[in-house]
Parts: structure tokens; sequence; C-alpha cells
């Protein structure tokens, strides 16, 4: 028997999402200050700016089923914090850490951020596979982001791993 959405827990997905590309826009702003590599800040810049693409097609869901972007809940204000928390620890290494170290320092938690951020895409996709009055919004939104998410976090994570491979010495 299939369950039906809860329509609560489906909103704070949004508003976890919302705030997720939000605190994405500034991990990606620490992160370029912090880039060595002028291939990465490339990268990165192209990122930011896929994520204030993201945060504008959320804006849009949000309008579209009549939702406050600007609500609180406690899973919200945590997905703030912990983006918060990842900006301050890439103002740490740049202040206290060689730039090398503070890119790795950079990579790893644009990394944590997108693994928030891919699963709340895979989530809103899968919300919108079970039908309901938003699931052609929440698809159009899906299609237009998840390959993104998916480049943004595989890519990422490889820069991650060369980053460190290179900090061991190893070539």
């Amino acid at each position: 028997m299939a369950r039906k959405l809860d329509n609560a827990q489906v909103n704070e997905l949004l508003l976890q999402a919302l705030e997720t590309e939000r605190g994405g826009i500034k991990v990606y702003t620490a992160a370029i200050q912090a880039a060595q590599n002028d291939d990465l800040r490339k990268e990165w810049q192209e990122y930011l700016e896929e994520t204030r693409t993201h945060e504008e097609i959320l804006t849009r869901v949000f309008e579209a089923m009549g939702l406050d972007t600007e609500a609180r809940s406690p899973g919200r204000d945590v997905v703030a914090h912990q983006g918060a928390s990842l900006v301050a620890a890439i103002e740490m290494a740049m202040a206290n850490a060689e730039p090398a170290a503070a890119e790795l320092v950079a990579a790893e938690c644009v990394v944590l951020a997108e693994t928030k951020d891919h699963q709340n895409w895979e989530l809103i996709g899968k919300v919108a596979e079970q039908g309901g009055p938003n699931a052609k919004v929440l698809k159009a939104a899906h299609e237009a982001v998840e390959k993104d998410e998916d480049h943004h976090l595989y890519h990422t994570m490889g820069w991650c791993r060369e980053l460190w491979i290179q900090s061991l010495g190893m070539p």
C-alpha cells in the first residue's frame, strides 16, 4: 500500500535545500579565496554561479508552492549552522595554515556541503516521482539541477583526493 507523502516533511526538505544552496554560495565564495590552483578556482567559480542559479530555481519552487522562503525550522537552522561552520573552517585554515593546506581544507568543506546538497536534490526527485499537486514543479526543478549536483560533488571529491595525494608527496 502506497504511503501518503508527509507534506510537512516535504516542506522541511525544501527549507533545508534552500538553506543548503544559500550556504553553498558562502562556502564557494570562501573556497575560491583559498584556492591556489587556477583550474580549481575556475571550476569553483563556475559552481558558484550554478549554485546561485539553483537557489533561484528553488525560490521559484517556493513561489509556485506558496511557501515562505524565509520560514525557519529547527532543521533549517542546523543547516545554516553547518554552512557557517564550513565557512569558518575555511577562514581558519586561511588564517593559520600554509596556502596549500587551506586549499585542501576548502576542498573538504566543499565536499561536505555538496554531499548534503546532492542528497537534497536526490530526495526532491524522489518526492516528484510520487506525483501529487507539486510533482510537476519539483520534477522540472530536479531535472534542471541534478546533473550539476553530480558534477559538483564528484569533481570536487576528485580534486580533494588529488590535493591530498599532492600534500602527501606522491606523484
